[in-house]
């Protein structure tokens, strides 16, 4: 048996990184999910993991939200009284949420700044919603400590 080649330890080398198996293993869990995904889209499923629509809202308030690149954010009442003046270290997830509003409104052509309804519902969620867009985000899976801050604007 005559001794490899670099070049032929390097071929042998990159063929062992990933077994087969693995790779046969990824690809049946790729074209599974397709199936799946497929079949839900094709007999029109209901979306199953979406919170109650017939909640009871406990708590509700219409704030405009305004932002920066650098994560400062400011919070208005409808009014336009400010409730809040997040500084760049304590902002930034407001103003993630602002960045995200802006892309939505945008898309929809819709003024960049209207209100957006803050809403405590009676299971103890917080969602933003956007009657303009029809955009929402349900605050509760985004962290503790980013609930909180939206949970500090409703009082």
């Amino acid at each position: 048996m005559r001794a490899m080649t670099p070049q032929e330890r390097l071929r042998q080398r990159d063929r062992e990184m990933i077994p087969r198996t693995l790779l046969r293993a990824m690809l049946a869990l790729v074209l599974a999910c397709l199936t799946i995904v497929t079949y839900a889209r094709l007999t029109d499923r209901p979306l199953e993991a979406t919170p109650p629509a017939d909640m009871a809202i406990l708590k509700q308030r219409a704030v405009v939200l305004q932002g920066s690149m650098s994560g400062a954010a400011r919070v208005l009442d409808a009014d336009g009284n400010v409730i809040a003046d997040l500084g760049e270290s304590e902002g930034g997830f407001v103003s993630g949420m602002w960045r995200v509003l802006q892309r939505e409104r945008a898309k929809h052509r819709v003024a960049p700044d209207a209100p957006v309804r803050l809403i405590a519902w009676a299971d103890g969620r917080l969602s933003l919603i956007d009657d303009s867009t029809g955009w929402r985000a349900e605050l509760t899976g985004f962290g503790r400590d980013n609930l909180a801050v939206f949970a500090r604007l409703m009082d």
